[in-house]
């Protein structure tokens, strides 16, 4: 009997999790390690998940869990500062036609739901635990664990994240740059009227909107030029966001009343970043966030992650040989398609900062969005 190829998959994100439960499923050995001992299983507000999130989401076989967890739409609305609703565009879906456009939910539900599904595949998952020297030959990578351990793999997958210390460790130099943009997020209960995502552009910050994550639950966030975090005490984050919004009509006024405890609002600056070059040094193959990040105007972070995890799985599960010439493949595979979400994500952001008001901003998106009904 032949030993089964190992990997060992740093970081337990969106992409660490979706590849470990793939490679698993082809009967690869996988050990994950995760730095933070909760597995991020409470951080964040709400996630928006559209439909190419989605059809990777069923590959993993988790697609019931979250349209059950989840709240299912196929609208954007764009209103004014007041509440005026000005237009309502159907969504692309860009998952497929049996895929809904978008699925708002929270996003502990969705790890949560994640890790499950990582447990049920026999991965071997190691919580609070870093990677801290990684020595490769032509064969394989020794790993030494902060707890003192080490162990050998035929191949390390780096998804730790927009700060990756494995990303460094090999010698990329890549990181990410603000953009000048900062948003403020806290999740709340759903207005009975809120069915989709609105947006406001204009009023005191540059976007104000929402989306619904289940029957009883949203998330709501104001974007704004970014600000020294040090400036803001986090015991007023709360009220900071609650003025910010207090200045939207229609829903807003319910929403903005439910902020108010400072430790559920989370303020992060927008920023950009892309790998240059390939995404692989040796045997250390960077995924996700590691290798790429953009704002959440388009709210793609997560399926561009989603979609780095299944085409490298794939990509592994399928080859003989694990060289070189495969992993650059996998750059070159998604570097075409991640690209261009990047830099429109960044651009519509850019046209807000300039105040651009003749901005190609439906065009620009429909021609993204429309990339991405294809496979990745």
């Amino acid at each position: 009997m032949s030993t089964p190829r190992t990997v060992l998959v740093v970081g337990g994100g969106a992409a660490g999790n979706a590849v470990t439960i793939l490679l698993r499923r082809a009967g690869i050995a996988v050990d994950l390690i995760e730095a933070k001992d909760d597995w991020n299983a409470t951080a964040g507000s709400g996630i928006t998940l559209q439909g190419n999130a989605l059809r990777v989401l069923r590959e993993l076989g988790v697609w019931e869990r979250v349209k059950e967890s989840g709240y299912a739409f196929g609208s954007v609305g764009i209103t004014a500062p007041d509440g005026t609703v000005l237009h309502v565009q159907d969504d692309l879906r860009t998952g497929g036609d049996d895929l809904p456009a978008t699925v708002g939910m929270q996003r502990p539900r969705l790890q949560q739901i994640l890790i499950d599904a990582v447990r049920a595949s026999g991965a071997a998952v190691r919580l609070g635990t870093r990677a801290e020297t990684l020595d490769q030959d032509g064969e394989g990578v020794c790993v030494r664990f902060s707890d003192g351990t080490q162990g050998r793999y035929d191949l390390v997958i780096a998804a730790d994240g927009l700060g990756s210390s494995t990303r460094a460790a090999i010698g990329i130099t890549a990181k990410p740059e603000p953009t000048g943009m900062a948003i403020w997020r806290v999740a709340a209960p759903r207005p009975a009227g809120v069915t989709r995502t609105d947006l406001a552009y204009g009023g005191p910050a540059y976007i104000a909107g929402y989306c619904p994550t289940s029957d009883t639950t949203l998330y709501a966030y104001v974007v704004e030029a970014n600000r020294d975090r040090a400036s803001i005490p986090p015991e007023s984050y709360a009220e900071e966001m609650r003025r910010l919004a207090s200045a939207y009509g229609g829903h807003w006024p319910e929403i903005t009343a439910h902020i108010t405890d400072p430790a559920k609002v989370n303020y992060t600056w927008f920023d950009r970043m892309l790998v240059e070059g390939s995404w692989h040094r040796g045997r250390v193959v960077l995924a996700g966030d590691a290798a790429h990040c953009c704002p959440p105007t388009l709210a793609q972070g997560a399926a561009l992650s989603l979609e780095d995890a299944w085409v490298l799985a794939g990509m592994l599960n399928e080859s003989g040989t694990w060289d070189d010439a495969l992993l650059q493949a996998y750059h070159d595979r998604r570097i075409a398609r991640v690209r261009p979400v990047v830099d429109a994500s960044v651009q519509l952001g850019q046209w807000q900062l300039d105040g651009v008001r003749d901005a190609d901003v439906p065009g620009l998106m429909g021609r993204t969005m429309t990339m991405l009904r294809e496979l990745p």
